[in-house]
């Protein structure tokens, strides 16, 4: 028997990587050009850089990687062109750069405020948010289908920590204004701290329309939804990472609402998860950051695990930390936990009784942690 060596993601053909890329870019579309008629020069130029430089850094790092050896002998420019690039860049290295390129954008704030109080599109944190998540998420592993963390996510949490006072996630536009009582906060900013009784200051239909503040793309809930009908019927993500994440993250959740409503009936656990869940960065996250094939396990008990573990970890940062997000963290994570999932001495694709056994506990122990902390723990605050 042959074994044969290949980078992630690992599908039977090679012509399906190359559609399956097609297929998330396709299911990207709606939502980015939502974003650029919402938000016009402030998405596009956003946009913009991540591409240039995204898919730039990609083509001078295979420049390098695979530079002509020196022979001793006078080479043109040409012939080590050639030897660097032919066979070596195509469509996939474009590709794979450019979902990075618009997954980065669409989970940018919208704008940036500079001391000045001067509001311009966010051009510092997209210059080096991309070259951060492009060269440290990506190409330091090896370029393509080495990758062990989601470039995109990287990229944002690095500029979030050198730029996140200056953001802003709204401007005027055309498509909705914020309400008074919000106070130009974002639907998780008000629910942070364990404070639950804010939820009423953005009715549901805003959050599913995406007329709320928030990052440029992760608030258009429609078109998001739109393109995780497509990518499940193209079989182009895993259905076991979506369902495992959104079903272990409305358990918790509403577990969390159920825990507050012991205590003040005023809360209602059905509204609250809905709140939560269209909110923030849950449904793009778990759509088209969580799925990345590059990024997760190979084998389905593993990837059932994988989405459990992400869900948890975002709701134990929505819920008991000091920031009111946790799905690009969480997702840093789990990229980080799975190699550890996939390690061959316990992972295969048979569902045992001990795997079984393993993801129940996975969502019980978190399911009961979750209850006792707010029920019992004092993180409640009316």
């Amino acid at each position: 028997m042959i074994i044969a060596k290949e980078s992630a993601p690992h599908l039977r053909k090679k012509s399906s990587v190359t559609r399956m890329m097609v297929d998330v870019l396709i299911a990207l579309a709606p939502t980015l050009i939502f974003a650029f008629a919402v938000y016009h020069i402030y998405a596009i130029s956003t946009y913009l850089i991540a591409l240039t430089l995204m898919v730039g850094s990609e083509f001078i790092y295979v420049g390098l990687k695979n530079m002509m050896p020196k022979d001793g002998l006078k080479h043109s420019f040409k012939e080590k062109f050639t030897y660097a690039y032919k066979g070596k860049f195509n469509q996939n290295n474009i590709l794979t750069s450019a979902i990075s390129a618009v997954i980065f954008t669409l989970i940018m704030p919208v704008a940036m405020k500079l001391p000045s109080g001067t509001i311009i599109p966010p051009i510092y944190p997209a210059i080096v948010g991309s070259l951060v998540g492009i060269w440290l998420g990506k190409l330091v592993f090896g370029g393509t289908g080495s990758n062990i963390f989601n470039p995109a996510a990287v990229g944002m949490v690095f500029a979030k920590l050198c730029f996140g006072s200056t953001y802003l996630t709204y401007v005027d536009n055309w498509y909705y204004s914020i309400p008074e009582a919000a106070a130009g906060a974002t639907p998780l900013g008000l629910l942070n701290g364990g404070t639950y009784s804010n939820i009423g200051n953005y009715p549901l239909t805003s959050l599913l329309f995406g007329q709320i503040p928030g990052t440029v793309g992760e608030v258009f809930k429609i078109t998001i939804l739109i393109g995780l009908i497509y990518l499940l019927i193209r079989q182009s993500i895993d259905w076991r990472i979506v369902i495992s994440y959104f079903g272990t993250f409305i358990v918790l959740i509403l577990t969390a609402g159920l825990a507050v409503f012991s205590l003040d009936k005023a809360l209602n656990p059905g509204l609250f998860t809905l709140y939560s869940l269209l909110s923030g960065g849950v449904l793009f996250g778990g759509v088209f950051m969580l799925t990345d094939p590059v990024t997760s396990p190979i084998n389905a008990p593993s990837r059932m695990m994988y989405g459990i573990i992400a869900a948890v970890i975002t709701v134990f940062i929505r819920l008991f930390a000091a920031l009111p997000e946790g799905v690009a963290f969480s997702i840093l994570i789990v990229n980080m936990l799975a190699p550890f999932l996939d390690h061959y001495e316990w992972s295969s694709a048979r569902y045992t009784w001990k795997k079984i056994l393993a993801i129940c506990l996975l969502v019980i122990i978190p399911i009961v942690i979750t209850f006792v902390i707010i029920r019992f723990g004092g993180v409640y605050h009316g």
